[in-house]
């Protein structure tokens, strides 16, 4: 089912859109005073400032003035301010761009979406500033240190039906990974596990319970001490395929979170040392053409 156009929303700046919230009930006479009030790191200078630059809108009336009247309910676009970011040296490319979707590879290091400290230096941003295509956006996410194919939806009116495939499991999804080689264990291997939340808060684990993640692993070949596995993840959990490895004995080359924590999050990047960790093949059906479609990244490990 194609769904109805979106309501509009302002264009981005260098790549990042703008932020939104509904104005909740409440006393406020001016947008300003809920503003104030509502981000108090910002400051009332600030959010004055941008109302008057025209960086604060709404669907309705467009641009808002600093004196704009406080309306509950009313959906409220705003941008923020951005600090600088330090550029990270590494180009994505685009590999395939339709009416419906742009499929993207992607460096390491790039994270997907804005989160934390990247907003600009981002695959989306970066994709959104190079194209000009205000709404794009991924259809899955992929681990900044691991590199490969992301999935992008250009039409709004058909990304649910787009998105229905990976809530589906009807894509199939082929990474390539480099490991230790483990004698001891016999492949093609299947990985069924529980996976859970972990300490810190930004890593997972496995524990006992009913399994919610799956993966099917095989040996490619072997590179010396190595193996070039390829893995096939049929749920999608956080860190899903680093975690499993892991616990596998296999711990893929250049984790730093897996299986101890050595590097916390944050820390500044080490170029030199890329998870090995690769999105080499997305599979699926096109569900509006009908026709079988398969994208390969041109990267390698």
């Amino acid at each position: 089912m194609i769904a109805p156009e979106a309501p509009a929303r302002p264009p981005s700046i260098a790549g990042v859109g703008a932020s939104s919230i509904r104005l909740p009930p409440g006393a406020w006479t001016l947008l300003l005073d809920f503003l104030d009030q509502r981000f108090p790191d910002v400051g009332r200078a600030v959010w004055q400032a941008r109302l008057a630059e025209g960086k604060v809108s709404d669907s309705e009336s467009g641009r808002l003035s600093p004196d704009a009247v406080f309306v509950a309910g009313r959906l409220i676009h705003y941008y923020r301010e951005l600090p600088p970011e330090p550029p990270i040296p590494f180009a994505a490319s685009i590999l395939h761009q339709d009416e419906q979707l742009l499929i993207a590879d992607k460096p390491h290091f790039l994270p997907t979406i804005p989160s934390g400290r990247f907003v600009q230096e981002t695959l989306l941003s970066r994709l959104r500033r190079d194209t000009g295509i205000e709404h794009l956006v991924p259809l899955h996410r992929l681990d900044r240190g691991t590199a490969g194919l992301v999935l992008f939806s250009v039409n709004p009116q058909t990304r649910g039906v787009y998105s229905a495939l990976f809530a589906g499991r009807k894509i199939v999804k082929t990474y390539e990974a480099l490991a230790p080689l483990r004698p001891a264990l016999q492949f093609p291997l299947r990985r069924c596990s529980r996976i859970v939340a972990g300490e810190p808060f930004f890593r997972q684990r496995e524990v006992d319970g009913e399994p919610n993640a799956e993966t099917l692993i095989e040996v490619i070949e072997q590179r010396g001490d190595l193996s070039l596995y390829r893995l096939q993840p049929v749920t999608g959990r956080k860190h899903q395929l680093r975690v499993q490895m892991a616990a596998l004995g296999i711990s893929i080359v250049n984790d730093d979170w897996y299986p101890t924590l050595q590097v916390e999050a944050g820390a500044v990047d080490n170029y030199a040392r890329p998870l090995k960790l690769l999105a080499r093949r997305l599979a699926f059906t096109d569900p509006i053409s009908g026709m079988p479609r398969q994208f390969d990244s041109v990267r390698d490990l």
